[in-house]
């Protein structure tokens, strides 16, 4: 909760889709977590899986939406490094896009308008794409970011052991020269390292 407001995290998104068992092999064959799969009749059917890393799931089944199968479009999933990603999803089964940044380089257009190949200059965060759909035409988006803007985290996430030491090792460096300046050890240290690390993720002023 910030300034008084309720946390409202997005948990699920609901696909339309015609051919449960389809679509259950396609996103489990992407390496997607099945996280649930029941039934409480012919007609009633709940299929939930997580994509790799994210907070948030799909779920598809019977009787649990009233969309046309396919009519979801452009959701997005965030990768580090999209030529990797893209790979992956391919070798995995799905028919992916080339990467491509959007010619105005704000967003990407509908449809395949205003894409130019290739990623954005430089890999410049929020500016690379690729795209593909599952069975039904449900249409998903990778999008390339590494560094937020400031504001837009909220705590701390690292996608590795690897990322996390980074981390560490910045922090533990900014913390020497705190200790430089101060003349004195800090037995607070992991307090300091914590403050550190959170606010350099959000994008904060860092302790000194």
């Amino acid at each position: 909760m910030k300034d008084g407001a309720p946390d409202l995290k997005l948990e699920v998104v609901v696909l339309p889709v015609s051919d449960v068992d389809r679509a259950k092999g396609f996103y489990e064959g992407l390496g997607w977590r099945l996280d649930a799969d029941f039934a409480t009749g012919p007609d009633f059917r709940v299929v939930q899986l997580t994509p790799p890393g994210s907070q948030a799931s799909i779920i598809f089944g019977k009787g649990i939406t009233s969309a046309d199968p396919g009519s979801i479009d452009a959701l997005q999933l965030t990768v580090a490094d999209i030529e990797a990603a893209r790979e992956r999803l391919v070798v995995h089964g799905a028919d992916v896009s080339e990467v491509f940044h959007d010619a105005g380089g704000v967003f990407h257009h509908a449809d395949n308008e205003a894409r130019v190949s290739g990623s954005a200059d430089e890999h410049a965060d929020y500016g690379s794409f690729a795209s593909f759909s599952d069975p039904d035409g449900n249409g998903w988006m990778l999008q390339e970011i590494n560094t937020r803007l400031p504001g837009r985290v909220t705590g701390a996430t690292y996608e590795s052991a690897a990322e996390l030491a980074e981390a560490l090792e910045r922090a533990k460096d900014a913390h020497a020269e705190h200790e430089q300046r101060t003349g004195e050890p800090d037995a607070e240290w992991p307090s300091w390292y914590a403050e550190y690390m959170v606010k350099e993720q959000t994008g904060e002023e860092l302790p000194t």
